[in-house]
């Protein structure tokens, strides 16, 4: 298997594109590590709204993952089990998840059902308003923002979907690295 080493030369890489970490673009992968520069500076991004908009709809000291947990509850108002939750946002580590649960209920935003052996939780009324708020400022502060760019809806739709297929490759490749 022949290894290969990423260029030390800065003039394979197509100009205009920006990566960080340029020990990991090969001359090949200068598409991918560019990619996934913007994918970390979008989830931070993203991490560091979330969060903001949930403190300015009234609640503060949640995680990102807590909100995401949150508002997957909150989804179309069904019932969720842990197993669920973890499959719908792709996360391994069901104690990460588990951790958001208990959190969720002891600030009473969630509750949990035994249904036999199973555990179900449901949004409560007070999480149910968080999530309204938070919808409100998420109109006023992002969504009304995303009107003036043109063709937004048809390019974010577009882009979730690349974003959809892309997570199913790294998810093959991480199960290929685990089998080195």
């Amino acid at each position: 298997m022949t290894e290969q080493k990423p260029s030390q030369d800065s003039s394979a890489m197509p100009g205009g594109m920006i990566v960080s970490s340029h020990h990991l673009a090969t001359e090949e992968g200068w598409r991918s590590s560019e990619f996934e520069y913007g994918l970390i500076l979008a989830y931070n991004g993203f991490a560091r709204w979330i969060g903001r908009c949930t403190v300015a709809a009234g609640y503060s000291g949640l995680t990102t993952l807590e909100i995401l947990v949150l508002h997957h509850i909150q989804h179309r108002s069904r019932k969720k089990r842990l197993s669920d939750i973890c499959f719908q946002l792709n996360i391994e580590d069901t104690h990460t998840v588990n951790y958001a649960l208990k959190k969720l209920q002891k600030a009473k935003l969630i509750s949990g059902e035994k249904v036999g052996k199973e555990l179900f939780y449901n949004v409560t009324k007070e999480g149910e308003a968080l999530c309204s708020k938070y919808r409100e400022v998420r109109e006023q502060c992002l969504v009304e923002n995303l009107k003036h760019i043109e063709n937004l809806p048809k390019d974010l739709s577009e882009t979730a979907t690349v974003l959809r297929t892309l997570s199913g490759l790294y998810d093959q490749a991480s199960r290929a690295a685990s089998s080195l």
